[in-house]
């Protein structure tokens, strides 16, 4: 259990930087942005994160992976590094310059032909966070996490305070005569400031690397960036099609619906404010791949890998569900985190939070190919379920609405963790707990179907989320017994 126990520990520095710094996005951020911007604006947000998160694997090419692939050797380290972090410098000014020069183009393409500035925005911001990929990469895989962290709880607190800045304190300040602000601030922007914070929150933050970057001696092995690259391009695939997964929902749901162009992208808008909500497990998720990476090649040597893998399979397991009982239970509070208009969508949370916890296990599933250089396996899966994505929004999206789209993610998600860890059964023999690791989802999901059953039978919302709170209690009891169990 020591292992795990400082798999833990790493896993909450990291949540620090994504799921603490993220609840400040969520209690600041959320509720400013649903109420300052319409459904329809607030799409145009959702609509650019979900195709800029397509480019940032072509703007990476996975280097990061390859680097922890090549790098997990002391004495070979910082040769991967230099060469992984020369290849990207080159790589991403040009594509920078490249999408510089289409950008009118691609704002025609996307229906923003009157704001290009959108599209060179992104291009930047892509540009910056790129170049901080494999910086974050050597400070996980060197175990210095509370740099990391530092890094991007500044990138989030620019952020924040920026859009505080453009979209409440300049409009309130302008409304009471304080002309100077129309120096820094003009109110056709509009969701522009939404980019612009983000954009400059991204070069503080790699500024903040830049010791990272520049404190190293420069120096490129041709045969080794081969190798690197090699190793990577399947992941560039299975990275693709993993963003499909995630946000082709959101980049077609405009073209696939069946109303009118503004009623379509109101829908979007109501359907990435729930999302938000939904993705609160994903940040433990991504907290937990943060540590898990590259511990699991620290310890692959080990000769109980295997059943490290298997426990810390099922801990995973055991918060996640926790996790996703306790959003469900207080819904009704989280909610008024987005604007009233937003709380139509609600239903979609419960469906997208599941369908997250299987992503989280299809990471814990996909360990074997990583380890056994079958990246090209892992491509497959990816696209498959990629193809399982994009058939499901076009049937269902017309039919269900936005709620269509929450049923393919998790049909998407269920059918890759459950293909991994098939093939990977015989390959890399890992004695997963299943019948374990079902129970606890099925556990929370019984609890969950108890309270939305008994709701409307109850007196007031105080005695509905009091009976909620010792339900979640029971559950927690019981993870503390699986705990005391595994220590003895």
């Amino acid at each position: 259990m020591s292992l795990l126990k400082k798999l833990a520990g790493e896993t909450a520095l990291y949540g620090l930087s994504s799921i603490a710094g993220r609840f400040i996005n969520y209690i600041v951020l959320t509720p400013l942005h649903t109420r300052v911007f319409t459904p329809g604006e607030y799409g145009v947000v959702g609509e650019l994160y979900a195709w800029s998160g397509f480019l940032m694997v072509l703007f990476s090419y996975r280097m990061e992976s390859g680097f922890f692939r090549f790098g997990n050797e002391p004495e070979q380290r910082n040769i991967a590094y230099s060469t992984g972090l020369m290849s990207l410098l080159v790589s991403t000014f040009g594509l920078l310059a490249l999408f510089l020069a289409l950008s009118g183009t691609i704002a025609g393409w996307l229906d923003y032909e009157r704001n290009p500035e959108y599209i060179q925005y992104f291009a930047f911001i892509l540009a910056l966070d790129c170049l901080s990929e494999l910086p974050f990469a050597q400070l996980r895989l060197t175990q210095r996490p509370m740099r990391f962290v530092m890094a991007r709880l500044l990138n989030i607190g620019v952020n924040v305070v920026l859009n505080l800045f453009w979209l409440l304190y300049c409009p309130w300040a302008a409304q009471h005569g304080q002309t100077w602000v129309h120096e820094v601030w003009s109110p056709g922007i509009g969701v522009g400031y939404v980019f612009l914070a983000n954009l400059i929150s991204s070069a503080a933050m790699l500024l903040f690397l830049s010791p990272q970057i520049f404190g190293i001696q420069f120096r490129f092995d041709r045969e080794l960036w081969k190798k690197m690259v090699l190793y990577s391009a399947p992941l560039i695939i299975s990275g693709l099609a993993g963003i499909v997964n995630e946000t082709l929902d959101r980049a077609m749901m405009t073209r696939l619906l069946t109303g009118t162009a503004a009623a379509n992208k109101a829908q979007l808008g109501i359907y990435s404010a729930n999302y938000k909500l939904a993705m609160l497990i994903t940040l433990f998720t991504q907290a937990y791949r943060y540590a898990a990476e590259p511990f699991f090649f620290r310890t692959a040597q080990n000769a109980d890998a295997l059943k490290i893998q298997a426990n810390t399979t099922k801990w995973f397991t055991i918060a996640g569900s926790t996790a996703m009982l306790g959003i469900l239970f207080y819904l009704d509070i989280l909610k008024n985190f987005l604007g009233a208009q937003y709380h139509s969508g609600l239903q979609i949370v419960p469906i997208l939070l599941l369908a997250n916890l299987f992503l989280g296990l299809f990471y814990n599933f996909s360990v074997w190919y990583r380890l056994k250089d079958r990246t090209a396996t892992g491509a497959w899966i990816a696209i498959a379920g990629a193809g399982i994505t994009l058939l499901l929004n076009i049937w269902w999206v017309p039919v269900m609405g936005y709620m269509g789209a929450a049923w393919a993610t998790l049909v998407c998600y269920l059918f890759m963790s459950a293909t991994t860890w098939y093939l990977g059964r015989k390959i890399h023999p890992v004695p997963y707990p299943l019948l374990r690791i079902g129970l606890f989802i099925g556990v929370a999901l019984l609890l969950y179907g108890v309270s939305v059953v008994i709701r409307p039978f109850l007196p007031s919302f105080g005695v509905n989320m009091a009976i909620n709170t010792l339900l979640l209690g029971g559950y927690l009891v019981w993870v503390v017994r699986e705990y005391k169990t595994s220590e003895t």
